[in-house]
């Protein structure tokens, strides 16, 4: 798009070339994406009121993505920098799920976990400790907090999601499908156990084993 910012200029471009400038950063889609992109021209019959205006706009807009994109690749190359050199990275690192980008957010959060009395805390620091709903004298029992730190919950349910590739944390996961919970319940369920897991990492010192892994609720 930022060569050929329209569908005259990409039409004019040919097969041959699109698939020259797009294999270097889609590899084994590069022929399929341009077959793709020239079966929508050759379907084509109106011409949109704007496009010589878009021809213009789009490239340049295409040129700003790229930029920021590039941007991105250098902060997550600084982070994981700053990570690796962090006391507490190969902790982190150590519990199945917990990559850079997570393990960065749980520092940033967390630290080293002193700020926070007991896991219960940290769990409801983090929007994973479950609610108990209460309409007047009745209860309606326990539901998803909509509270705390939202990056920080969205880091554990990440992390949680990448870990279901271990077994232990699998195995939990499945237990608690079995119970009737569905699939977002079950992660949000497995976060909030290896929160447990990973407040006593932290308070120890120690790093991940697998019998430290869930294994029951």
């Amino acid at each position: 798009m930022e060569r050929f910012g329209s569908p005259a200029a990409i039409h004019k471009a040919g097969r041959r070339r699109l698939v020259t400038l797009l294999r270097p950063k889609a590899p084994r889609m590069a022929e399929r994406l341009v077959e793709d992109i020239f079966t929508a021209l050759d379907e084509q019959t109106v011409v949109v009121p704007g496009t010589e205006a878009a021809a213009v706009i789009v490239p340049k807009l295409a040129a700003n993505l790229t930029a920021l994109l590039d941007q991105r690749k250098e902060l997550a190359a600084t982070i994981e920098a700053l990570l690796e050199s962090h006391p507490l990275s190969k902790l982190l690192t150590s519990m199945p799920g917990i990559g850079v980008r997570t393990g960065a957010r749980i520092l940033i959060d967390v630290g080293d976990g002193t700020a926070f009395p007991t896991a219960g805390h940290l769990a409801a620091y983090a929007g994973l400790a479950p609610v108990t709903r209460r309409s007047g004298s009745s209860i309606r029992g326990e539901s998803p907090s909509r509270r705390g730190n939202k990056h920080l919950k969205r880091a554990f349910f990440l992390a949680a999601f990448a870990s279901l590739s271990d077994p232990a944390s699998r195995a939990y996961y499945e237990r608690k499908k079995a119970e009737g919970k569905r699939h977002k319940q079950a992660l949000m369920c497995l976060a909030r156990r290896r929160v447990d897991v990973l407040f006593a990492m932290l308070r120890d010192g120690t790093f991940f084993e697998s019998h430290t892994a869930p294994q029951a609720a």
